[in-house]
């Protein structure tokens, strides 16, 4: 008997178990590759945007390197690697892109700061476009404020120097591979409401 290498269907509704149960696991295999797809769109951030004395990438390794020199755990580092993974194909929402991708693998007190990022590095330049540079503060009440106005001074802010010695991106992918081969939404690891400080 051959095995099925694709579904029969034509349209979702009308798919069988066996497609389905094909799909799952073909989904699982594609799933495994995850930590490898991210680390080539990383590298891809080295021919962004231009204007800047460093490249997009390296402000994302000068931004991990930070981090971990600060003592931060895994998911700060790999969420400071990849803080600006959406730059490529959501200039104008990147941050939330960069939180969906890494939502399902870390806490949430780090997806959160990830996803609202945008906003607070607006403190730092928003007046020059006649902006509110404290646009920021209608999220003072969140638990995680702290923790994104210090993501964005300690690692961000501060991740544009051509001068500083970071080490290759490869330094990282063991990280990445450890934290995108974690089970997906595992409550375990989003550990909903729990703080981990940025520094150690």
């Amino acid at each position: 008997m051959n095995e099925m290498t694709t579904v029969g269907f034509t349209e979702m509704k009308h798919g069988s178990r066996a497609d389905y149960e094909l799909l799952a696991r073909r989904e699982d295999e594609y799933a495994a590759g995850t930590a490898d797809r991210i680390l080539a769109q990383l590298a891809k951030l080295g021919d962004g945007l231009s204007g800047y004395r460093i490249s997009r990438l390296e402000h994302s390794i000068q931004s991990a390197a930070r981090a971990e020199a600060d003592g931060a755990d895994i998911d700060w580092i790999v969420a400071a690697l990849l803080h600006d993974i959406g730059d490529e194909l959501a200039p104008h929402n990147h941050d939330s892109i960069a939180a969906d991708i890494i939502r399902p693998y870390v806490r949430e007190q780090v997806s959160w700061v990830v996803q609202h990022h945008g906003i607070f590095q607006m403190v730092y330049y928003a007046h020059h476009y006649g902006k509110d540079p404290e646009a920021r503060r209608k999220y003072a009440d969140n638990p995680y404020y702290q923790d994104a106005v210090d993501f964005c001074e300690r690692w961000d802010q501060a991740s544009f120097d051509p001068d500083y010695r970071s080490p290759p991106l490869e330094h990282f992918a063991p990280m990445v591979r450890e934290v995108f081969g974690r089970p997906a939404w595992d409550g375990t690891v989003l550990r909903k409401g729990e703080r981990e400080p940025l520094v150690r």
